[in-house]
């Protein structure tokens, strides 16, 4: 009898200790580890991600010192976060573990959409990342119409790949002034695009690179395009904000399968 009253007294502390989180395996800084793991679910809690970085030269990498560019900090935000990762294109950079991109130096806007009319129906993305048009303002390449190119590349990327949900960036601060006016011009009608899509029931999320957690004039290299490797990091930062936003509406669902495509690409 008295063995089953210490039992019992046993199992009352033991629950008592787990109710004031007291019983749980912590971590050094005293957070339990079960309220860590309760974090990091993921997004669509969990779906693996398989994103394509579609854009130009900053997307590729250019001017940051290891060439990962954004990408490398926002693919380990979103590994810890809980989602297995493969990021997805035709011209890997960088030294970072599953380097591969969509981004090409120089490229345009209607050019970036050759590539995609390529590559994404090949890989299938749930996730496309898009930041372009910076060589359009630089070259004065019939910014009018700017827009019209835009959602007609967005449009074609729902089409071929219709689970995807596009993050699409405006574009960042530019050194230039004339350039810089141009931008402005580019991503207002970049906003209007965003609008019409998002009225039309597209996953689509805008996010702002000249906000105040967006690259600096101070951020960018000396040729007043391009970020270092500060400025990239605030990119990773203002990519990961819309994909939590993403998230809060729902939008992550499955990629379409592949053959030969794994779901974590490290």
């Amino acid at each position: 009898m008295l063995a089953h009253k210490q039992l019992l007294c046993c199992v009352l502390a033991c629950a008592s200790q787990m109710a004031n989180g007291l019983a749980l395996p912590r971590t050094p800084n005293g957070n339990s580890t079960l309220s860590r793991d309760a974090r990091a679910k993921g997004f669509g809690d969990g779906v693996p991600l398989r994103i394509m970085p579609l854009g130009a030269s900053i997307t590729y990498g250019f001017g940051s010192s290891d060439k990962n560019g954004y990408r490398k900090d926002l693919r380990d935000k979103i590994e810890a976060n809980g989602n297995k990762v493969n990021m997805v294109g035709d011209n890997p950079s960088g030294s970072m573990k599953d380097n591969d991109t969509e981004g090409w130096k120089s490229y345009t806007v209607d050019q970036v959409h050759d590539k995609a009319d390529g590559s994404v129906p090949k890989y299938k993305p749930n996730v496309v990342l898009v930041n372009v048009g910076t060589n359009d303002c630089v070259q004065n390449k019939d910014m009018p119409n700017a827009g019209k190119r835009l959602q007609s590349l967005l449009e074609a990327l729902y089409t071929k790949s219709p689970k995807a949900t596009v993050i699409l960036s405006t574009l960042l601060v530019n050194k230039d002034p004339d350039v810089q006016t141009r931008v402005k011009d580019y991503n207002a009608q970049l906003k209007k695009v965003a609008d019409q899509l998002q009225a039309d029931k597209k996953r689509l999320v805008v996010v702002d690179m000249q906000s105040d957690m967006g690259p600096k004039l101070e951020d960018l290299n000396s040729d007043g395009t391009h970020p270092g490797d500060e400025g990239y990091r605030k990119m990773a930062d203002v990519f990961w904000e819309g994909l939590k936003e993403a998230d809060r509406r729902n939008y992550f669902v499955a990629a379409d399968k592949v053959d030969g495509l794994a779901d974590d690409g490290a």
